[in-house]
């Protein structure tokens, strides 16, 4: 794999930090990243995460491992040729729709879903993903969002389950600048 970009972010509701880098070879793309945060709950959290994309950007594995608070993470999803999914190795029934992998606790995995859709200005889409809710044991389930692109370097962002509406900004490689109230990128 060869780098194409990194960035380190700061987490704004809760302290944490978020180092990530986008790579890439010849026959897929992938996010390489580690988090480390405080939760609401006081828990101290630290997750290693990798994300595998083909080259259309259509998920195709991830893995979360570390630890939250007393409780190891080991995670492994994927997702088959026929777009069914599975976590730790048991199927998730009903998130075939679901062509992302998204990570609750880390903005990296917006950049794929971005670049997925490749939005002209002004042009709107729904990005359903397979969500991997951690506070909730580690499991996947749908998470229904929409982006609208408004410039450049400027999406708005909707996620009616957690009622979060905000604009992204984003950088020239995709990944999220500015994700409002949640992450910034450290200069």
């Amino acid at each position: 794999m060869q780098t194409v970009a990194s960035i380190l972010w700061r987490r704004l509701d809760v302290p944490g930090h978020d180092a990530c880098r986008l790579e890439r070879n010849a026959t897929a793309w992938q996010l390489d990243g580690a988090a480390v945060f405080r939760q609401e709950d006081g828990r101290i959290g630290q997750l290693h995460y990798r994300v595998r994309c083909d080259l259309h950007w259509h998920a195709q594995w991830g893995t979360v491992r570390g630890w939250l608070g007393d409780v190891a993470v080991d995670l492994s999803i994927a997702r088959d040729a026929r777009g069914h999914w599975k976590l730790n190795d048991e199927a998730v029934p009903d998130l075939s729709h679901c062509v992302d992998l998204d990570l609750g606790f880390t903005p990296a995995t917006n950049l794929l879903q971005l670049r997925r859709l490749n939005l002209a200005k002004g042009e709107g889409a729904d990005a359903p993903a397979a969500w991997v809710d951690l506070d909730g044991g580690g499991v996947l389930s749908e998470l229904a969002q929409r982006y609208e692109r408004r410039s450049e370097s400027e999406y708005a962002y909707e996620a009616k389950r957690f009622d979060y509406a905000a604009t992204l900004s984003v950088t020239e490689d995709g990944f999220v600048r500015d994700y409002p109230r949640l992450w910034v990128a450290e200069k």
